[in-house]
């Protein structure tokens, strides 16, 4: 797992809750509407904790807003930690 992948994990993991999750292992393909049922709430949450973690680099709200709808309800944990790499070069 890369650093980013395994950072964006350890976020979800706060703001889920260990408890959440004792059953399931998020990946890449892990996605937040279908795997993790992400309420919007959780996914603010999940973005400020992005945020703190990379600053301006974990734009979230901007990878976001340029999916069609069908892409976001698609987005995959490693489509946010290939877009933290991606707005690190």
């Amino acid at each position: 797992m890369n650093d980013d992948l395994a950072e964006v994990v350890r976020i979800l993991t706060d703001v889920l809750g260990e408890d959440f999750l004792p059953d399931m292992e998020i990946g890449p393909e892990t996605t937040f509407t279908g795997a993790l049922a992400l309420e919007s709430i959780e996914f603010a949450a999940f973005a400020a904790g992005l945020r703190a973690r990379y600053g301006d680099r974990a734009d979230l709200p901007a990878l976001v807003a340029g999916l069609e709808l069908d892409e976001l309800l698609g987005m995959t944990v490693g489509d946010v930690a290939d877009h933290l790499a991606g707005a690190a070069r």
